[in-house]
């Protein structure tokens, strides 16, 4: 197993780089960068992908002028302004003579601005990243992270009750509908999970809204946010009951496609195990049918559902969170990543990138981990 382990981290590696490549790649053919985005704001045009696509007759003055000085901002900016952001940004550096003493500068006419070769960029940014250096946000004055805990605690609500919420309403369901599989319980179910799986995450929140957050009917659920605004003068049953009161919508919404999921995952395992022979033998040895479900069907109907449990987390942390957050008025990782990817905030997009990916891969590591955890008779070194 050690051996196996180590496989699975050295391929870490390779894994990471491919995917920081190919999102660095993309990122050098995607129009309005950084330094477009403070020129466009300086400019008072607010945004830099409006200005660069622009429209008829100013467009294409607009584009002649970005020709001519290499940024769209720079119509009306100084040229030594741009050129020390793109120093303060990492795109170029600055070089001066062998005998020049002092501060280098853009102004010293001893010294001249050299740019920086996007692969010479990459391979900077992966030696800082690979020493968990990550930089600093373009346009927030703070670290990247110190950005990522900022806004971790919505993200971590956000998934980890789902995800519990899910194992403690699936797993009993699903292993009831097995119980009762082609009844009319199963069927009732099955077609109310189905429906549920059908419907998008963000258009239930917004009928969450709706109905229970003072849209056309109830007002039960606050609209936004993770707390209320006399939060710190709150009893701490108060506050339990306070954070719970504004998770529950959040969370209700985002709950609809891993429970169906769950759920089905759990009866068709239930069901797997209940056909194989141990439980014949179980039931004709007089074992009452609670003592042969959880007894003996349990852990091994229990395998994929609970090794899952680390990955369905992670799914849920990272994915689809966006829209809810959106929804909600959530500050966390999903509007983080969403505005530093239109403010073209490369030190944040390609920082977090960089972070949750590896801890996808090691993430996945520990769900097979829990695989051989929860049945040994798993061996994935034999296998391989």
């Amino acid at each position: 197993m050690g051996a196996y382990i180590l496989r699975r981290l050295l391929l870490v590696i390779p894994t990471l780089l491919g995917i920081m490549i190919i999102n660095f790649t993309l990122t050098q053919f995607v129009p309005g960068g950084p330094i477009d985005q403070v020129a466009a704001r300086l400019e008072g045009e607010g945004d830099a992908i409006k200005a660069v696509s622009g429209s008829g007759a100013d467009a294409g003055q607009d584009q002649s002028a970005a020709d001519q000085n290499g940024y769209i901002g720079a119509r009306g900016l100084p040229p030594e302004f741009l050129a020390q952001l793109e120093v303060e940004f990492g795109f170029a550096r600055i070089v001066c003579a062998p005998d020049f003493n002092g501060t280098p500068t853009i102004k010293d006419p001893a010294c001249k601005k050299e740019i920086i070769p996007p692969v010479e960029r990459f391979f900077i940014m992966m030696w800082n990243y690979m020493r968990f250096d990550f930089g600093q946000s373009y346009f927030r004055s703070t670290s990247v992270v110190g950005l990522i805990l900022e806004k971790m605690p919505v993200s971590i609500t956000l998934g980890l009750w789902t995800t519990l919420v899910a194992y403690l309403v699936s797993i009993p369901l699903g292993i009831r509908k097995a119980v009762k599989d082609g009844s009319k319980f199963d069927t009732w179910t099955s077609g109310i999970i189905i429906a549920a799986y059908s419907i998008p995450s963000f258009l239930f929140a917004i009928l969450l809204l709706q109905l229970f957050a003072g849209g056309s009917f109830y007002r039960i659920f606050p609209l936004r946010g993770l707390t209320s605004e006399n939060f710190d003068s709150l009893s701490l049953a108060g506050k339990a009951l306070d954070y719970l009161w504004h998770i529950t919508l959040p969370v209700v919404s985002m709950l609809i496609a891993s429970f169906a999921t769950l759920t089905l995952l759990t009866k068709n395992s239930f069901l797997d195990e209940i056909r194989k022979q141990y439980v014949m033998t179980a039931r004709a040895k007089g074992l009452s049918e609670s003592r042969v479900l959880y007894g003996h069907v349990f852990r091994n109907a229990m395998l994929i559902v609970i090794a899952g449990f680390p990955g369905l987390f992670i799914s849920v942390f990272f994915g689809g969170s966006l829209l809810i957050e959106t929804i909600f008025s959530l500050d966390g990782l999903g509007q983080l990543g969403y505005k530093s990817a239109v403010e073209r905030d490369y030190p944040v997009v390609f920082g977090t990138l960089f972070a949750f990916g590896l801890m996808g891969l090691v993430i996945g590591i520990i769900s097979d981990l829990m695989y051989v955890w929860t049945d040994p008779r798993i061996d994935f070194e034999r296998r391989d």
